[in-house]
């Protein structure tokens, strides 16, 4: 037997649904304030598409009690039953999406608020909640107040005429105890300028003793008129710093009609890590939404922060961040090009500032260059580099240098610097971030540049070879020294070079590197592991140790005769340049350095002279 079905209603605890919105939807007490300006503007912008010439203000009032009030389009006694005792109801729009009144699709675009919630984020801080509202939309209404509790009690009462003689709506709040804080005369107007800076609408705080109102909202900058292009920049400098705390280098118009959106980009004075989240102020239809909007830019562009003020992208349901989605994503790339656009002018306009801008900036330029051939082409000849000739731009490199050889990684060059650079080799350090790419990509800009990758041998090949008679007074030093270091896969050459306080050279890739890592994990492995690893062999040339004939030192070090001695020369030799390489050690090369160093210090003790007792050290054989 089928029984009826009966149909209930979904109850709502109201103190669990605001300890919902305080703790889980929004970040901070604080936004009782925004949510209230919020609906003043949209009941201010809902009688102006009624009634053109309405005026159109805002006043907060601050003392024992707080309110706001509107010269909005105020509320009958009807819609107060339909809106505010109704969870979730937005008075700007119907139960089918629509909106509630005659005329008012037009200002559908122009509302701020989305979700009908507004009122209800009050009781975050308040305990009651009282609104007075006469309709603009229905002179013949009487006014009417609702005063709700945070238990979920309210009441509704009709007023005379003569209570509330203008239309508009006054939001009266009983701060609670424990949040008492939000609601103090300075905090309030602190807010009311965080949040309301940038609305249309005349917004005032006026404080307990009743003074004269304090205004908190200005046109921008950006929309005002100036005497001149100095007197806005000034303007334009002068609002960076109220709002962000620095000097730009130079600001970016941003200005994107079809978007809605309007504002200005600064670049920062000073260079930052491109991992910095940046803290753009995106203001939506005045309202402030988010002074952190790092999704607003590309992410190379980490050295601009911005203020704008857009109509078409849209909030996350708590307001306090952007939506991502296709108009996000257009604006985004939009913004990237008026940023690009003004770099790559720098290059015409202003040189100088082009230069500063590098200084400060050139791994954002460089991370840019690398996907844009245009900006590429305008802005490589000035970005710095680290080089043999010191750091320098790559258009004063060419001057003495046609040919540019390229190290693969920052120890690469370290090693080679000294040598090549006493040989006359232009040698750039293409080990940082973007800049072996870019260094690779200059003969598109300079036709006729060579540009290859650094051969150690090519540096070897530039060493003078040692006088024959010399190279065979070392050869018995040569040979225990071959013998010894060729275990590390090294080999030993003698050469005279500049400069002569070097007195050894490693030369290595990091292909060799890379390989004989792999033999080592080979060796030491089993079983699938170790044939895997066997596998991937590949023929590479060994690392060469390059010893400074012109070294005194070295000098000394190739007449030595004794095998233990030299044995343990050699391999502090070695442990110096790897020492100089400035790459990781291995652990057989960590123990090498601590053999030699031993050593050393054991062959000094021996034949340091006689001791505090009168005997004789004992003599090596």
């Amino acid at each position: 037997m089928t029984h009826p079905e009966n149909s209930h209603t979904f109850q709502v605890d109201l103190r669990g649904l605001v300890d919902l919105l305080s703790h889980h939807l929004y970040s901070s007490p604080r936004v009782y304030l925004r949510e209230l300006l919020q609906n003043a503007v949209d009941a201010i912008t809902a009688r102006q598409a009624l009634h053109p010439g309405a005026p159109g203000t805002i006043t907060v009032r601050t003392g024992d009690t707080l309110t706001v009030t509107d010269t909005g389009i105020g509320l009958t006694e009807a819609d107060v039953h339909r809106f505010l005792a109704t969870i979730g109801r937005s008075s700007k729009r119907t139960a089918d999406g629509a909106l509630d009144g005659a005329g008012l699709d037009a200002a559908r675009g122009e509302f701020i608020g989305q979700f009908g919630i507004g009122l209800l984020a009050c009781f975050v801080v308040a305990d009651e909640i009282t609104v007075v509202s006469r309709s603009a939309s229905d002179p013949a209404a009487p006014a009417v107040e609702w005063r709700g509790h945070s238990d979920g009690r309210y009441t509704i009462r009709t007023l005379a005429a003569s209570a509330v003689p203008e239309p508009g709506t006054t939001v009266r709040l009983t701060p609670r105890a424990d949040n008492a804080e939000w609601t103090e005369p300075q905090r309030v107007v602190a807010l009311a300028r965080h949040y309301g800076s940038l609305l249309r609408h005349e917004v005032s705080v006026v404080g307990p003793d009743g003074g004269a109102p304090e205004r908190v909202n200005v046109t921008p900058p950006w929309e005002q008129r100036h005497r001149s292009p100095l007197a806005r920049r000034e303007a334009l400098t002068a609002y960076c710093r109220e709002q962000f705390d620095f000097t730009p280098l130079d600001t970016i118009d941003l200005d994107l009609p079809a978007a809605g959106l309007r504002g200005v980009a600064y670049v920062l004075p000073t260079s930052v890590s491109p991992a910095q989240r940046a803290g753009h102020r995106v203001h939506l239809k005045g309202m402030l939404l988010t002074d952190r909007a790092p999704e607003l830019l590309p992410e190379w562009a980490f050295f601009v922060r911005c203020v704008v003020d857009t109509t078409s992208l849209r909030p996350t349901a708590s307001r306090e961040s952007l939506y991502e989605d296709g108009t996000l994503a257009a604006v985004r790339d939009a913004l990237g090009d008026r940023i690009r656009d003004w770099l790559t002018g720098l290059a015409a306009s202003d040189p100088a500032l082009l230069h500063r801008f590098i200084d400060v900036h050139h791994l954002a330029v460089k991370a840019l260059a690398r996907y844009d051939d245009e900006l590429l082409r305008v802005v490589l000849p000035w970005l710095p580099f680290e080089t043999t000739d010191g750091n320098v731009t790559l258009e004063e490199f060419l001057r003495s240098h046609p040919t540019v050889l390229v190290t693969r990684s920052v120890e690469e060059f370290r090693q080679v610097a000294p040598i090549a650079s006493a040989a006359g080799l232009g040698v750039v350090n293409g080990g940082y971030t973007y800049d072996r790419d870019l260094v690779h990509r200059l003969p598109e800009i300079r036709p006729g540049t060579a540009v290859t990758d650094l051969d150690p041998a090519l540096v070897t090949a530039h060493l003078d070879a040692v006088d024959p008679t010399a190279e065979l007074r070392a050869a018995t030093f040569l040979a225990v020294a071959r013998e010894t270091i060729g275990v590390h896969d090294c080999d030993v050459v003698l050469r005279d070079f500049q400069p002569v306080t070097a007195p050894a050279l490693l030369l290595d890739n990091r292909e060799a590197r890379h390989e004989r890592t792999r033999s080592s994990l080979a060796a030491d492995g089993d079983g699938l592991w170790a044939d895997i690893l066997g596998s991937l062999h590949q023929e590479t040339p060994p690392a060469q140790l390059v010893l400074n004939h012109l070294n005194p030192l070295v000098r000394q070090a190739v007449t030595i005769a004794e095998r233990g001695l030299a044995v343990t020369t050699a391999e502090a030799l070695y442990g110096q340049a790897l020492l100089l390489s400035r790459r990781p050690l291995r652990a057989s090369e960590s123990a090498l350095l601590n053999r030699a160093f031993i050593g050393l210090l054991t062959h000094a003790m021996h034949n340091a002279g006689p001791d505090a007792s009168g005997a004789e050290p004992r003599k090596e054989l």
